[in-house]
């Protein structure tokens, strides 16, 4: 999948840390950096357009509309924005090892109750006072899918709000954003983006709760015109919560959700769990066992130390909490797969 957009010279298991940049994307950024070189308008000027460009393509890949959007630059900076939107004593649900971004912009306010449970039992321990659950649609560590609909029941019970961070998801995963109060997503993996790419969702009548901490121009109704004094009037939308957009980023991140979109949610989704699955019954076979499950992310615990070892043979994956993290998405074949159980076989 994805034709002549990649040409890595490793085998790349390793997408859950940063995914490989597509041609495409690297042709947009060059020329913009080639512009800037040169002193040409297009590599100096703010470039809006291509911000613009990726919100509404994340937007159709997230499966809410461009007004729901906020961009930015990463999973902390938004979650922050959450965080400074509760009450001194809110009470926030997280799973225990959730990864840092999501859990310490809480912990910093100093003035929030943190409370966590066993990932598994995430929903059985929403209860009445819980404002917030935060948590992983896909955990870092070892790629297990959360239980999104129990979750997100047992939030609507309780009256709680939901922050689903997407970002081991959103990709190879079918994500529809508007069943959640709050997602964040870092697209630098899945996504294919390059770093400094993040977006926010927000409902609207969670807007409406949310102070626009980062506003600047770029967040003002009327944009860039707004460049001097105070903004008087913010974007009626959740661009209001846009922080400086990296526009050298956007410009390739914008190429990056175009390939995405015209590849295809689903056909991705089937592509890389098809690989997954291979993997894990090879596992099987050589007698380890693998973090169970129908994720594109395989975590084979107890092997992590292996990560070193593989990079020298040109295997690049992850070593996380012990575990050997192997991601597979739109470039890999079943040949990588295959090669990797033949190295973990030695």
């Amino acid at each position: 999948m994805g034709g002549t957009e990649f040409a890595p010279d490793t085998t790349y298991l390793n997408t859950s840390s940063t995914g490989l940049l597509p041609a495409r994307a690297v042709t947009a950024m060059t020329a913009v950096i080639r512009d800037l070189v040169a002193g040409r308008p297009s590599g100096v000027a703010y470039d809006d357009a291509r911000v613009a460009g990726a919100r509404r393509s994340f937007a159709r890949i997230a499966g809410v509309g461009a007004d729901r959007v906020a961009a930015g630059g990463s999973v902390a900076g938004h979650v922050a924005l959450v965080a400074n939107s509760l009450p001194p004593g809110a009470e926030i649900l997280l799973p225990e090892g959730e990864y840092t971004s999501v859990v310490t912009p809480f912990t910093v306010r100093g003035d929030l109750k943190l409370r966590y449970a066993p990932p598994a039992g995430l929903a059985d321990a929403v209860r009445p006072g819980t404002a917030l659950v935060a948590f992983s649609a896909v955990r870092s560590s070892d790629g297990r899918i959360a239980d999104l609909p129990a979750v997100r029941a047992a939030a609507a019970a309780h009256g709680a709000r939901t922050l689903l961070d997407a970002s081991q998801a959103a990709g190879w995963l079918p994500l529809n954003a508007g069943e959640w109060d709050f997602t964040v997503t870092g697209a630098f993996k899945f996504l294919l983006c390059p770093r400094g790419v993040s977006f926010l969702t927000v409902t609207e009548e969670a807007q409406g709760t949310v102070p626009p901490l980062q506003a600047a121009f770029f967040a003002a109704e009327e944009g860039a015109e707004v460049l001097y004094g105070p903004v008087e009037r913010l974007a009626a939308s959740a661009r209001r919560f846009d922080e400086a957009p990296s526009y050298l980023s956007y410009s390739g991140a914008e190429r990056s959700l175009e390939l995405v979109e015209e590849i295809g949610v689903a056909a991705i989704h089937a592509h890389a769990t098809g690989l997954a699955r291979r993997f894990r019954e090879g596992l099987g076979a050589l007698g380890h066992e693998p973090v169970p499950g129908e994720s594109a992310v395989v975590a084979v615990p107890g092997l992590g130390g292996r990560a070193e070892g593989l990079a020298r043979e040109g295997v690049i994956v992850s070593d996380r909490a012990g575990n050997l993290r192997v991601a597979f998405h739109l470039y890999n074949t079943a040949a990588e797969a295959d090669r990797l159980l033949d190295l973990l076989t030695g």
